[in-house]
Formats: structure tokens, sequence, C-alpha cells
């Protein structure tokens, strides 16, 4: 079963599914005309920022959606500090991927071409800058290009990390391959199935290690990588894939759940590295808020567990970015585009500079008068 998901009143870019923080479907609030092409806001780090695409075929299992496959393909995109603050922008998306996500979300308020017109901040195969850099893989939520988290990943490069976003095959709307290959939602036809969710992050979590196997051979710049300090986040099922993946390859150090239904299991031992539980207010007021309260209370290190107030699902990716292009009117009580940006990367950075970095972050600790929007919990934030 496919639902539609609003964001911001009527953000309805992306679709939500059985894995995604609940929310009810809403109709989209149309503006009469589309803005111009959406421009993402700038990085905010030091760093001028690089982008690179590589594509990695894993031959050592079949693909868990395409019975026809025999390996497993993956698209995988990097952000990284870069040497040259000019060259050619990195597209955000193409033509047909934005017609293909335009049409699985049931947006036509504007040109379904309008998504490749976005403005990013990447150099395109810009020469990497730095020494040793950590790294953080990014995953998209469920049906999403990994494109609809550029700002997050262009603002972590900008910042000193090298960022690897993996599109996970068909399990969103259009992933395309060099030889004009599109690959499209497969996965979609399943998400209502029992066992769907823990079944799609222990597959991610397999795309994942083998991410980090063939990065050292694959990437020219991989020699900046220090790879004793990696962390993971996503959005949605990335999110909760974070987990299945840390529970499964010791390589990932740090993590992060942004808005996604825990579905892995901590062993009742415990699980001892940091983690994140980064929400919206919609999480706990939705179903997803107790598979969060079951993993706090296994998680044994360093933890923390923040809700946005005035944030929805979506609120955590570019979809209000994109908004205005899209002719998509916001509703009255949810955070603006740019200041849900702004928090989206002022904690997850905070989190992987006090765990990647070492740089003790006070932010980490307490409330902020900076950011009022943000509450710690679980005991500020139980369900009204």
């Amino acid at each position: 079963m496919r639902h539609l998901l609003g964001v911001a009143a009527g953000l309805a870019l992306l679709a939500a599914s059985a894995c995604s923080a609940p929310t009810p479907p809403r109709a989209a609030a149309v503006s009469p005309t589309p803005a111009g092409p959406a421009t993402l806001p700038a990085p905010t780090g030091p760093h001028p920022v690089g982008t690179t695409v590589l594509y990695l075929k894993d031959t050592s299992r079949p693909d868990p959606w395409n019975l026809d496959a025999k390996a497993r393909e993956l698209k995988v995109t990097l952000w990284y500090p870069a040497k040259q603050r000019d060259g050619q922008r990195a597209p955000y998306m193409t033509p047909k991927e934005s017609e293909l996500l335009l049409r699985g979300t049931g947006i036509a308020s504007a040109p379904y071409d309008t998504l490749s017109k976005t403005r990013t901040n990447a150099i395109k195969d810009a020469e990497p800058a730095g020494k040793t850099l950590p790294l953080v893989v990014l995953s998209p939520g469920f049906t999403k290009p990994m494109s609809t988290l550029t700002s997050l990943a262009e603002d972590l490069a900008g910042r000193g990390y090298v960022v690897a976003g993996i599109d996970h095959t068909y399990e969103s709307y259009a992933t395309t391959f060099p030889d004009g290959r599109i690959a499209e939602c497969l996965a979609c036809d399943s998400n209502s199935d029992p066992g769907f969710g823990a079944g799609l992050v222990q597959g991610r979590a397999a795309d994942v290690s083998f991410v980090l196997d063939q990065l050292p051979s694959k990437w020219d710049g991989s020699s900046r990588i220090d790879r004793s300090r990696i962390a993971m986040a996503g959005q949605s099922i990335g999110g909760s894939s974070a987990m299945a993946t840390m529970l499964e390859d010791p390589r990932v150090r740090a993590g992060i759940d942004i808005d996604g239904t825990a579905y892995a299991r901590i062993p009742k031992s415990g699980f001892s590295r940091p983690f994140m539980f980064l929400g919206s207010a919609q999480h706990i007021s939705g179903g997803s808020a107790p598979t969060w309260d079951r993993d706090w209370r296994l998680l044994t290190g360093w933890k923390r567990w923040i809700v946005l107030s005035g944030t929805e699902h979506q609120s955590f990716t570019d979809t209000p970015l994109l908004a205005d292009a899209l002719g998509i009117t916001p509703t009255a009580g949810v955070l603006p585009a740019a200041r849900a940006a702004e928090l989206t990367r002022t904690y997850v950075a905070a989190f992987l500079d006090q765990h990647l970095k070492s740089q003790r972050q006070s932010l980490l600790d307490k409330p902020s008068s900076r950011y009022p929007e943000a509450k710690f919990c679980p005991a500020t934030c139980a369900p009204s």
C-alpha cells in the first residue's frame, strides 16, 4: 500500500511508506504559479565542496528486489572538501528522475522536469582537498533518491567530512545507471508485506558494508578517508538502517536515526557505541515513538534523543527547500524551510564533530536558547 505524505502542511513532495514515521495523508496546498528553480542553501563550513559519482557492483549476492539481477548494483554519490570553488555545479537529478519522482508522489503543480533545475553548491568531479578526513555514510528514506539529502551532504562536506550517499537500487522511484538504464521502485510493490521494514534495513546494512569495502579501490581520493572514523546517518528508513548497519559492521562507530522507525533489534545485552535519535514532533505523536523508547533503554553508551518542535517527517530533507519551485504552499505552524535545514545541519554536525573529531559539543548537553525548538527526550517529549 502506498500513501502520500504531506510535508509542512502540503509539502507532499515525497511519498511515505510503511517504513516512515506515520502521519495522516493530506492534500497538498498548491499555489497558482510555481517560482523559479530552487537553490539549495550554501554550506556553512569553510571548505568548498566537490562531488563525484561511483557505480559499484556486488557480485557476491543477487539483487533482493529484481530476481533477474544476479548482482547488486549501487550508485554512490560522494561529497568532499575540494581544492576549487569554481567549476561546473553538479546536477541535482536528471529530468527523467525528476519526472518519475513527481509522478510517483502525485505532484502535478509544476513541470515534471522541475527538480532537475535545482541549483546545487558542489563542483562536479572537483579535486579533493584535505589529508585524513572522517567518513559519513548517508541513507535516504524509502522511495527517495539520495539527492533529497543533498543539502545536508553538501554542508557536512563543507565542514570537513567525506560523505558517501547511497542510492539503494529499486527502493526509490528512480536510479539511473551509466548505460542509461533507470531502476524504478520494485520494492514499492512489497512494502505492506509482513517483516518488510526489518528485511529492508538488513539489505541496506549489506549495501553499506559493501560500499565501505569498495571505497579504497574505487575512488581516487580514498586515501584521504580515515577509516577509523566512520559514522552513518539517514532519514526515515535510512535512519532505521543506521542501527541495523552498526549491529552488523563494527567499522561504523557512531550513528544517527533521523525520524525513522527502529526495525533492527538491539541485543538484550545492550549496545555501547554512540547513537542519536533526531526526530520530528510527528514522530512523538505517531506510532514510531515506542520503538525509540524500546531501543533507548538498550543503548548503554553515549546517547541522545532530540525532537525538533515544528517539524514534520520530511523537514529533515530537501523537501521544504523545493516547495516554492513546485508551487506548493506550506501550512502555518511548521518551521520555515531555512530554519528546518539549519537545525538539521547543526545537530547532525554537532554529533559528528563530537564523535568523529573528538570536539566536545555543549549543544548536545542541554537545551540551547539559540535553538529553542530542540527538546531533549525522553523526559520532555511525552506524547500529548
